[in-house]
């Protein structure tokens, strides 16, 4: 049988001109996108490593140990570490954070900066907000003079397990390091009240950035800030703490400055710790 096909229908048939035309332009578009693509890669490389290592390694070993990441970080620390020897304890957990696995702990470039203010301080009661897995809390006590006590504050149950294990494991025991399991927003009203406290020396916050600015506002309300009462905050640049920093520059209540430093365990992200020194109400 023989087919008989008209023009129209053949010149139907073909591809248009338009059709050609669009794909042989989509890879020179792609080509043209390609160097853009490229520059933001390496603009962002160290935010896509930061990604990876706090996310996506994070998760899969959720998975893989059915540990959280605190925990499998304890694990480390408790095989690794001299039991008693706080530096023991915070070099084991600066390995594993650098070469393992990522947690925002403060870290051992910005903790000098801490290390040194609080022995120029010398604070004989520390608040400590955020205690996490118990980093910043070894480092704040070894570094307290006899007698002082620190108050360390974290809501999440399960971290403050491990940061009591990793707290006593330094060697610290309840005289020097009360860890309090709740929000730092229904502890801090009731400091007074249920811990005795009359004032503040130091205030170490580390916690959740959206609360910096709340909490500060708190302590101030509760009377706890005398003149001369030191508050550090870390992070504040990175992921950052705007409106704690709105707040104390137009509160005229600090002097204050931020030390400019990079993110803990990181490279090329830059971030600052704020130094605050509460002047008294004007």
């Amino acid at each position: 049988m023989f087919v008989v096909t008209s023009a129209a229908s053949a010149a139907a048939a073909l591809p248009s001109p338009n059709f050609l035309g669009n794909r042989m332009v989509s890879p020179a578009i792609a080509l043209a996108f390609l160097p853009l693509l490229l520059t933001l890669i390496i603009r962002y490389r160290f935010y896509f490593v930061l990604f990876y290592r706090a996310v996506l390694v994070r998760s899969w070993k959720d998975c893989v140990t059915g540990l959280s990441r605190e925990e499998r970080a304890y694990q480390y620390v408790l095989t690794h570490a001299i039991p008693g020897d706080p530096d023991s304890i915070l070099e084991a957990f600066d390995i594993w954070c650098s070469k393992v696995e990522f947690i925002s702990n403060i870290g051992p470039k910005k903790g000098k900066i801490l290390d040194r203010l609080l022995m120029e301080q010398s604070p004989l009661t520390v608040l400590e907000l955020g205690a996490h897995c118990g980093y910043s809390t070894v480092r704040i006590a070894r570094a307290l003079p006899l007698g002082a006590r620190l108050y360390s504050i974290e809501m999440d149950q399960r971290n403050a397990a491990i940061a009591e294990k990793i707290i006593r494991l330094a060697g610290f025991d309840d005289d020097t390091v009360e860890l309090i399991v709740n929000p730092s927003d229904e502890v801090i009203p009731r400091l007074r009240s249920d811990y005795g406290l009359e004032r503040l020396d130091f205030v170490f916050m580390d916690h959740w950035k959206k609360c910096y600015a709340p909490d500060l506002q708190m302590l101030e309300g509760s009377g706890l800030l005398g003149k001369g009462s030191m508050i550090v905050a870390d992070n504040v640049l990175f992921p950052g703490a705007p409106k704690f920093l709105r707040h104390i520059r137009k509160s005229g209540l600090y002097e204050w400055k931020v030390h400019r430093a990079t993110l803990e365990y990181s490279k090329g992200i830059r971030d600052g710790m704020a130094e605050l020194v509460y002047l008294g109400i004007k």
